[in-house]
């Protein structure tokens, strides 16, 4: 798995740009669809056919990370920028960005009075070398992702875009794993969902399930001074029952504690007070649908070194399997 992981991890695909995740993605699932679709947003859909006995049930997990985007090229062939997602002005000094051609800049602020003041994003700047307006090769409007290869600790895996193409890897690998299923399954690789679960929303519009599944990151309480959270790495999935913009299923909730107790996968219990996933388009589109999320514990989120637990991963593709191949009592 750790092969799929370096892949999509270190791949480009802000939100909005998700050209290359598609290309990516979608002969790693080909073999395992019934049907590959692209709607008009640029979500990879791949449906999975049941026998007819279950429910239709979607699953989401996003392709796009959070990056940057070029607002003007100084005469001295700096880049000023703007944030796409939810950038952190704290996480980006020395860091380094990459544009879709793979030109690769660094980022440096504008001269600090106060060494320990934060500068707002309009005093960062990116250099790619140039050294006029005219020979720099990065034009107003483009796009670029962090920059940052897999880092491997034993089980513990670092990179800059475990939110969310960790979530990825785990729909590739639970579609993998699914010989049968008695559900007709939707597998989304959704866009945009750093800027608003934009792409989420629209594809549960034109699917209109019965049960949405999202796959994110969720953060741990397991590091220093961190905010009291009953997650941690290496604890196993994390269940889903509140976010800042959901409250999920109670039944889905229930169904999946009694799936991984079953199955002998470890959980724990996910209550975030801040962020939300796509399982809250998916909650409210359309007339509606149960709605819930199986989170990967991640240290670090929305930084360049945003850190999963291998065990963890694995236990969430065990799970989302096990919910999947067998029927869904609400």
């Amino acid at each position: 798995m750790n092969e799929l992981i370096q892949k999509l991890v270190e791949a480009f695909g802000p939100s909005g740009f998700e050209d290359q995740m598609r290309q990516l993605i979608r002969p790693e699932i080909e073999p395992y669809a019934d049907e590959i679709s692209v709607d008009a947003l640029g979500n990879l859909i791949a449906r999975k056919k049941g026998d007819g006995s279950g429910l239709k049930v979607m699953i989401a997990a996003h392709m796009d990370e959070i990056g940057v985007m070029i607002t003007h090229v100084t005469e001295e062939g700096f880049l000023r920028f703007t944030n796409i997602g939810g950038v952190s002005a704290h996480t980006l000094l020395g860091g380094r960005v990459q544009f879709a051609d793979g030109t690769v800049g660094i980022i440096h602020a504008d001269r600090f009075e106060d060494a320990h003041e934060l500068h707002p994003l309009s005093k960062y700047f990116i250099d790619v070398g140039a050294t006029s307006r005219q020979n720099c090769p990065v034009a107003v409007g483009a796009p670029a992702g962090f920059y940052r290869p897999l880092l491997v600790q034993g089980s513990r895996l670092s990179a800059k875009t475990m939110d969310d193409r960790i979530g990825c890897v785990v729909a590739i690998e639970a579609l993998k794993r699914l010989s049968t299923t008695p559900h007709d399954l939707y597998f989304v690789f959704s866009v945009q969902e750093e800027v608003g679960t934009r792409g989420a929303q629209t594809a549960a519009n034109a699917i209109n399930p019965d049960v949405g599944i999202a796959l994110d990151v969720t953060l741990t309480g397991d590091v220093p001074e961190a905010r009291p959270m009953a997650v941690r790495l290496g604890a196993g999935a994390a269940i889903k029952v509140k976010d800042s913009g959901m409250i999920a299923h109670t039944g889905l909730v229930r169904l999946m504690r009694q799936r991984a107790s079953a199955a002998n996968i470890p959980y724990q219990l996910e209550v975030l007070d801040g962020g939300t996933t796509d399982a809250r388009p998916m909650q409210i589109a359309g007339p509606g649908c149960a709605a819930g999320c199986i989170s990967i514990p991640c240290r670090y989120v929305h930084t360049p070194s945003e850190t999963v637990d291998a065990g963890d991963v694995e236990h969430c593709v065990q799970l989302l399997v096990e919910i999947l191949r067998n029927p869904i009592d609400l």
